[in-house]
């Protein structure tokens, strides 16, 4: 005790001496120093004096902890497993079953194809009607006699509940016979069915017999070799379908409180069973309402008590004594430059991208300080580059696209010319190269990518009296343009695709009289230009391939005019939109422009 005065009124006598001046011209070093000591000292005294039971809690949570995530990777395997399983009967029933006609086809052979596929996880494969009569079965057809199917549990489930899936709890395969004479342990997985007979619908059962051994296999792995800790599975009913110490609950040897667990929610709970305390941890699966639960008993948490009690016993005594010692000599030179920084790190983190990062203080926080004060230079500069980067990249890309379109246009154009040449018709040809100039002249705009809506109007009319020459007027050509949106701005050179597509592939080939009208008008925030047109249409799997970037389909055009209009929408104006294609065989296209609604100005000339 003499020594530990004598220590004690030594360092006393040195903070005094030493440094006692310093601290008193630093107020708030003195205020952090001696706040940080009385509660550091007050905070490892309540901990040594908690200490047993906080580790004993800990030790409690870190078991609860273990036990849900293993409940939590158990029921992933296990739902992966029974996801697989219902793939399978989905696949038999979706790609097979809906495609047969039991009057003429058979299923046995893509049956086969999926039982082979999975053949691991499977017993058999079956189908029924609803009067029990097998339709078709693999790996063996050959059914036992007087099987009883309709008074089969999976049976009746399946039919009394249509719409849903069914598991079985485990059972021995009792339907079809064995050439190896062997027994298997199955969890049944059925579902009702509509089978087609003759053209005709009928209700039946499909059952897929799962093998009961691929589950075991997962829980013995969850399983850890100690026997007072185990995770079994039971159904929504109670009933066990896999226990670590199932053959002796069959015999009675053994008891579990699975009849009061399955009414648990899943998480943790403490129960007594049979004078003993377990802590129960309870995971529900999904699909099946099957539930997997962990038992530990709470004696295993005594383990390693009195040794971590004496360990924290002679750390808190070293703790504080450390504490006393080193706090005095570290607070005053750390905390106010790391004030500071942390300072100018906060106004970093507020969105201030040009911070006075603070340097100063030790060798390290000035290290530190610099460094920070080099990294925000360095991300400042690098948000500039990629923000000019992103810029030249996106104008890079809407001049190659709109590079693409116009030789498209001009070949289409000068094709009709051409045409009326070597018909003679000289003045259909002179308007026609009137007409190509003015549209040019709106094409190029001075080298713009956007114009206003009023402007791409007039190029479009300029086009569509250029083909009613070519076509001899086979169509009536209709603009019904709102005033109010002519001086929003737009993308050049995007009605008139639409406009050459409605012509080739709506009007040209049909009988009578075609009729296109462009529309356009604002709804809230955005405006719609629309081309109609009451052509041919197409089925829905060619609308939804057309404006796919993959897409390769050509025809009478280049196959670049709507991906071309589509992707320059996107480019300029945004993902939210682009083009919108609507259309139904022998009941017209309508293709639809989806815009922002901007005014134009000067600022758009670019």
């Amino acid at each position: 005790m003499k020594r530990i005065k004598q220590f004690y009124e030594t360092v006393t006598s040195y903070f005094r001496s030493r440094i006692g001046k310093r601290l008193k011209s630093q107020s708030i070093q003195i205020t952090i120093s001696v706040s940080f000591t009385v509660v550091a000292m007050f905070g490892m005294g309540i901990l040594g004096l908690s200490l047993y039971n906080q580790f004993a809690r800990r030790m409690e949570d870190m078991t609860v902890q273990s036990c849900e995530q293993l409940l939590n990777q158990t029921a992933i395997n296990l739902e992966t497993y029974l996801r697989n399983m219902r793939r399978i009967l989905d696949a038999m029933y979706y790609s097979v079953i809906k495609d047969k006609d039991l009057a003429a086809d058979n299923m046995e052979t893509e049956m086969n194809l999926l039982y082979e596929a999975n053949k691991d996880n499977l017993i058999s494969i079956a189908c029924y009607t609803n009067y029990g009569n097998l339709v078709a079965a693999v790996p063996v057809a050959t059914e036992k006699e007087n099987p009883d199917i309709v008074n089969q549990a999976w049976f009746t489930a399946a039919v009394g509940q249509m719409e849903n899936l069914h598991f079985s709890t485990p059972h021995v395969q009792n339907l079809f016979d064995n050439t190896s004479y062997r027994y298997y342990w199955v969890v049944s997985l059925s579902r009702a069915v509509e089978l087609t007979k003759q053209g005709h619908p009928m209700l039946g059962v499909l059952l897929v017999d799962m093998n009961y051994s691929s589950i075991e296999q997962l829980f013995n792995k969850a399983n850890t070799d100690n026997p007072s800790e185990y995770v079994y599975l039971m159904d929504s009913n109670g009933e066990i379908i896999y226990h670590p110490k199932q053959k002796l609950i069959y015999t009675d040897l053994y008891k579990e409180n699975n009849l009061s667990a399955v009414h648990y929610e899943d998480g943790s709970r403490q129960e007594s069973f049979q004078g003993e305390k377990r802590l129960v941890t309870v995971k529900t699966v999904s699909y099946t309402g099957w539930k997997i639960v962990s038992v530990v008993p709470m004696s295993s948490f005594d383990m390693g008590i009195s040794g971590t009690r004496q360990f924290a016993f002679l750390f808190v005594s070293l703790s504080m004594l450390m504490i006393m010692v080193l706090n005095q000599l570290v607070s005053a030179k750390i905390a106010q430059p790391l004030r500071r920084l942390n300072r100018s790190v906060r106004e970093w983190e507020s969105g201030n991208m040009d911070p006075d990062i603070y340097v100063g203080g030790s060798l390290e926080v000035e290290h530190l300080g610099k460094t920070l004060r080099s990294a925000v230079s360095q991300l400042k500069q690098l948000m500039q580059d990629i923000v000019v980067e992103q810029e030249e990249k996106r104008r890079s890309e809407l001049d190659a696209l709109q590079s693409q379109i116009n030789p498209h246009f001009l070949y289409n154009t000068l094709d009709s010319i051409v045409w009326m040449i070597e018909g003679e018709r000289y003045e259909d040809a002179v308007f026609m190269i009137t007409q190509l100039a003015s549209l040019f002249r709106i094409s190029l705009s001075s080298g713009r990518t956007v114009i206003s809506i009023r402007d791409e109007v007039r190029h479009a009319k300029n086009y569509m009296n250029i083909q009613k020459i070519r076509y001899k007027n086979i169509f009536h050509m209709e603009f019904q343009i709102a005033e109010e949106i002519l001086g929003c701005a737009t993308v050049k050179l995007i009605i008139q695709p639409l406009l050459e597509n409605a012509i080739y592939y709506g009007i040209e080939c049909m009988d009578g009289d075609g009729e296109i009208t462009v529309s356009g008008y604002r709804s809230g925030a955005d405006v719609y230009l629309e081309v109609r047109d009451n052509g041919l249409g197409m089925p829905e799997e060619m609308v939804e391939s057309l404006l796919k970037e993959n897409n390769r389909v050509r025809a009478k055009g280049s196959g670049v005019g709507l991906i071309n209009v589509h992707t320059r929408i996107r480019l300029h104006f945004g993902e939210q939109y682009g083009l919108e294609i609507e259309s139904q065989p022998d009941e017209g296209t309508v293709a639809r422009i989806h815009l922002p609604f901007l005014i134009y100005s000067e600022e758009d000339r670019k």
